[in-house]
């Protein structure tokens, strides 16, 4: 708590001496470059989106995907506005990775993958699937054949 003061709110009641209503730290008010960097310098998280095997089917364009999250995904409220603080790039066949220095929800990623897929239509036969922490994966829709268990009946 360096910087800190320590602050207290007193209180007086009619007839009765000051008493402390509140106690709490007050902190300076840091410039918005200072805030930024400090937290820059600590955070850092690491996502993996698994493309592999609709990409290796021909049906899912993993440049045209990359492209769309670079357009996409927002930084303090403005889309466009990257810059050193998130990272996007292909690592091996089919797979993207997207590193942020600053706090950034796997949920808002898997947002942004469900909306290209529903753009190139392909909504209906992948799904978006988080296989562990900080990794998810689009696989296919598992299809029962209802017809042939009708006619094993």
């Amino acid at each position: 708590m360096s910087g800190a003061i320590h602050c207290s709110i007193y209180r007086r009641s009619p007839g009765h001496r000051c008493t402390v209503f509140s106690q709490f730290f007050c902190y300076p008010k840091l410039e918005a470059g200072a805030r930024n960097s400090r937290l820059i310098a600590s955070y850092s998280k690491q996502f993996i989106i698994n493309a592999s095997q609709p990409a290796s089917d021909k049906i899912f364009d993993l440049a045209a995907f990359e492209k769309f999250l670079h357009d996409k995904i927002k930084v303090d409220n403005r889309v466009g506005n990257l810059g050193d603080t998130i990272q996007i790039s292909q690592v091996g066949d089919g797979k993207i990775e997207v590193v942020a220095h600053m706090q950034f929800s796997g949920r808002y990623l898997k947002y942004l993958t469900k909306k290209f897929l529903k753009k190139q239509q392909l909504r209906d036969w992948l799904r978006v699937v988080s296989t562990s922490q900080g990794v998810y994966e689009l696989r296919f829709f598992n299809v029962v054949n209802d017809e042939a268990d009708e006619d094993d009946e």
